[in-house]
């Protein structure tokens, strides 16, 4: 049976969170020793770089090693955070400059009431590369692809992508998924975020958010992901940016059309099975000068935790190639 998209999911849930009455409050960590409440995801020096007009962008930063700096960057979701990339990061810490950037609206950066928008989420990642002011190499999960190739359209300074599980290689979305539609999309983040509240309530409990993360994994789940991205969703503001990702507004209506397929940048694929999006114009772009596709066979999205051996061996054969 065909797996449904992440939102059909979410929609679904959302009807049942309508129901709910009100929604418990909301828990948060005491400030630590470095100014963050919530705990750090990832070894190494927690930063902040400024965006002008929203605030604090938090990244993580190990500069030991040689090499390329090497930039993470984790998916969009309820609970999304850099946590996500940890079995890359702790692969590549120590070995060559290592950088994950946390998205606004979530981990530790700032979290405020604003639009959420592609445009936005792609500043960041090229502000982070702007701070850091040489060349570099991303690695990017799911949604956070597109941002990834909207970034590396505009900024010659990222030298390699390498895209896992990305979305946007499907048909081109339509109706309420327009990212770009302020009608249907729009419509759909006002009916969502009526019911913000009760919605996020049902998202960040450790069942749902269990459930969403058994869909990207063959095998279990790991306990200390399902430990971080419950304390992530408990943090003041965390409904705010979830609510454009599952209205559809996060996405590029055709992002094959429109990023992927403009692409000069040297890009690797990595990919099997994944319940949240489809691959059906990956053969098309592996034709492209510069693509490179490779298949992490038993993986549900997620294959840098269930195969890091395999995954790290396909991002090596990429990256020395390029050289």
């Amino acid at each position: 049976m065909k797996k449904r998209h992440f939102l059909t999911s979410v929609v679904l849930i959302a009807a049942g969170a309508a129901l709910l009455s009100s929604c418990a409050p909301t828990q948060t960590a005491a400030v630590g020793a470095d100014g963050y409440a919530l705990p750090p995801a990832l070894s190494g020096e927690r930063r902040a770089l400024v965006l002008p007009d929203f605030g604090k962008v938090a990244y993580y930063a190990d500069s030991r090693g040689v090499g390329r700096p090497l930039v993470l960057v984790h998916a969009i979701n309820a609970a999304g955070s850099a946590y996500e990339v940890k079995p890359l990061w702790d692969g590549y810490a120590g070995k060559r400059p290592v950088y994950a950037l946390e998205f606004p609206g979530f981990g530790s950066s700032d979290r405020p009431d604003v639009t959420y928008t592609p445009q936005l989420m792609t500043q960041a990642l090229q502000a982070l590369v702007a701070e850091l002011n040489t060349e570099v190499d991303v690695v990017a999960l799911s949604l956070g692809s597109e941002f990834a190739a909207r970034a590396a359209l505009s900024e010659p300074r990222i030298k390699s992508l390498a895209l896992v599980s990305p979305s946007g290689f499907g048909q081109p979305r339509g109706g309420s998924q327009q990212a770009t539609d302020d009608d249907g999309g729009q419509k759909l983040y006002n009916r969502l975020n009526a019911i913000g509240d009760p919605l996020y309530a049902t998202l960040r409990t450790r069942p749902s958010i269990q459930y969403f993360l058994s869909r990207s994994f063959r095998g279990p789940v790991p306990t200390d992901l399902v430990d971080y991205a419950v304390v992530t969703t408990r943090q003041p503001g965390a409904k705010y940016a979830p609510l454009y990702f599952v209205s559809g507004r996060l996405f590029t209506p055709d992002a094959y059309g429109e990023l992927y397929s403009k692409l000069n940048t040297p890009t690797l694929v990595l990919y099997d099975q994944d319940g949240f999006v489809s691959f059906d114009r990956l053969p098309l772009f592996a034709q492209k000068t510069n693509a490179s596709v490779v298949r992490i066979p038993e993986t549900d999205g997620l294959p840098h935790w269930e195969k890091p051996q395999e995954t790290q061996a396909a991002l090596e054969a990429f990256w020395n190639a390029q050289r």
